[in-house]
């Protein structure tokens, strides 16, 4: 009797057993994976499939081997017999419950054995049955059509849904047959088939004031299942014209970078029915009922659309809307009008300088064209916002030579520096892309130009003049000459010296002057008698390499005293002297 209750049960299991056996040899263990395929809804105590015979081991040794199935879920869905090795159901499989839409549906198992110990892997597929049939969020569906309703006009009714899935999920709607209405669906991604009344003849409330149709919502089963709603069209008197909607499709182009509060367009409606029944409200409504958009904001009195949420034209490029417009009728009436919003890429990043190379002392005698700097500039916008152009002020002595790619720059001089000038540039480098509205970045570079030496000294006079009386003391300064040296540092130390024309006793033997500050001295006193004017050159020297040098000519007139007694001239005496000459004490 026990053998017969274990074939009936495994002749009431439908299943595919999938086997898929790698044995891989790892250490002293064996893994193996084991694949089995069952329907949901089986009874506890179903058999799956022999674990231990496909797993191959030996059914002799099972009881000693301590056979075990370890689950990863708080629930033990399934159980092993420990003395055959068969895997059996141990509770209620509900795959809707299990893996919802997901599919397929797996539980994974481990079997452990021991003596040696072992753990293979055991994969159960649940496949669906037909066991969940369509359902409407309701029995009965309310829709209030006005008699003034146009032949075609479209009505969506509420859709059904099932938990099933793949073959067995919502197939098919099927309305009874019926002289005023017929049925279409649309269907709508996710939320599957949409049903829709289409109206096939015009409509009198006075001859029928009610109708009564019955939708039916099929499924794709074998044998399939199905659910029912009955639908009640209330036809309504009087108001019956719809608002017209200016256009049926608008279109508008806004910003990315759009503030919230942007005004994009205004949806305008119209509708030929008077008080009530003619004023409307505007509402934002996506295909499916009831949802409203987070972007954009709609003034239900004018209809007036403006941006209520950041737009990102790399998240979404096109909005496509649509606005009711509903009358205030008692039964109100409406219409759809599309908006198609596209979102437009804006300028919105600077362009980038980085430096790569840069010399922060350049020698003024360098020639045109020397490279101060090298740089790299990079823009994340593409197209024409991505397109750099880097610039320096035109008033300075440097030039930017882009490379052929334009991705970086070469700063150079494009004439000679001059210290004396200006010993130090700050160099503005700035980067403007060409997008609308242009954006830009800069980077500051100073520059230090290195002296060279390029300036003589000069004389503060030329030639210098001098008076000086005659017997002055010997050794101490009787003037002084002076000479400035635009350079700068070693380049502009000045020293003096004289120059001595020729070897022998020349004028320039009994002068000295300072190295240092120019200061001439005498080296004798000077006689107006027998000197009264002589010249000399003074050389200034700086102390660059090589150094540079200038002359001066100095004219000195030697001024008298009255330090000579007069002397008689005639008549001589007869030793040829002067007669009674006497002189006299100063």
């Amino acid at each position: 009797m026990e053998i017969t209750d274990v074939k009936a049960r495994w002749k009431d299991v439908w299943f595919s057993f999938c086997l898929a056996l790698l044995i891989l040899t790892k250490l002293e263990g064996i893994s193996a994976q084991i694949r089995y395929s069952i329907q949901e809804e089986l009874k506890p105590g179903t058999a799956v499939g022999n674990v231990a015979k496909d797993l191959g081991l030996d059914l002799g040794r099972l009881a000693d081997r301590n056979l075990r199935v370890v689950q990863g879920t708080k629930r033990d869905l399934f159980e092993v017999n420990p003395r055959d090795g068969v895997l059996l159901v141990n509770q209620r499989l509900d795959r809707e419950e299990l893996c919802a839409k997901t599919a397929p549906c797996v539980t994974n198992l481990k079997t452990v054995v021991e003596n040696p110990l072992e753990m293979h892997q055991v994969v159960v597929e649940i496949l669906d049955v037909n066991d969940n049939s369509p359902k409407f969020p309701e029995e009965n569906y309310t829709l209030e059509v006005l008699e003034s309703a146009l032949v075609g006009s479209r009505f969506q009714l509420e859709g059904a849904h099932d938990l099933d899935v793949g073959l067995n999920s919502l197939h098919s709607y099927k309305l009874n047959p019926y002289q005023y209405f017929r049925l279409e669906t649309e269907e709508f991604g996710d939320d599957g088939k949409v049903p829709f009344l289409v109206l096939q003849r015009p409509l009198d409330r006075e001859h029928t004031a009610q109708h009564w149709l019955l939708l039916t919502a099929t499924d794709g089963g074998k044998p399939s299942k199905s659910g029912t709603i009955n639908v009640t069209v209330i036809v309504s008197d009087v108001n019956d014209n719809p608002p017209v909607c200016e256009k049926q499709k608008y279109t508008v182009t806004i910003k990315e970078n759009a503030p919230v509060g942007t005004f994009l367009l205004t949806v305008n409606a119209s509708d030929s029915d008077e008080g009530l029944n003619g004023e409307i409200e505007y509402s934002l409504k996506s295909k499916l009922k009831g949802l409203s958009s987070d972007t954009f904001d709609l003034d239900s009195k004018t209809g007036k659309l403006v941006v209520k949420g950041r737009l990102d034209y790399e998240e979404t490029q096109v909005y496509e809307i649509k606005v009711l417009a509903t009358d205030k009728g008692v039964v109100a009436l409406s219409t759809l009008c599309s908006v198609i919003i596209r979102v437009e890429d804006v300028n919105d990043n600077p362009p980038e300088i980085e430096i790569t190379s840069f010399s922060s002392r350049i020698s003024e005698d360098a020639p045109p064209g020397t490279v101060v700097a090298l740089m790299g500039v990079t823009d994340l916008d593409s197209g024409v916002n991505g397109q750099v152009v880097c610039s320096v002020p035109l008033h300075l002595p440097f030039d930017l030579k882009p490379s052929p790619d334009g991705q970086s720059y070469s700063l150079v001089t494009k004439d000679y520096l001059d210290k004396e000038t200006t010993h130090m540039y700050t160099i503005t480098v700035t980067a403007k892309d060409l997008g609308s509205p242009t954006l830009s970045s800069t980077k500051v570079i100073q520059v230090e130009v290195q002296d060279v030496n390029d300036n003589r000294p000069l004389f503060t006079e030329s030639p210098y003049t001098f008076y000086v009386l005659e017997n002055n003391k010997a050794g101490m300064s009787i003037f002084s000459v002076s000479a400035t040296d635009a350079d700068g540092g070693e380049n502009a130390a000045v020293t003096y010296s004289l120059v001595r024309m020729s070897p022998g006793l020349t004028i320039t033997t009994f002068l000295n002057i300072n190295e240092a500050n120019g200061t001439v001295s005498a080296l004798k006193s000077f006689d107006f008698e027998t000197l009264k004017t002589f010249q000399f050159q003074v050389v200034a020297s700086d102390s660059g390499t090589p150094s540079l040098s200038n002359n001066v000519t100095v004219n000195v007139f030697i001024l008298d005293q009255n330090d000579n007694a007069p002397v008689i001239l005639y008549p001589l005496s007869s030793n040829g002297s002067a007669q009674g000459v006497e002189e006299i004490p100063r």
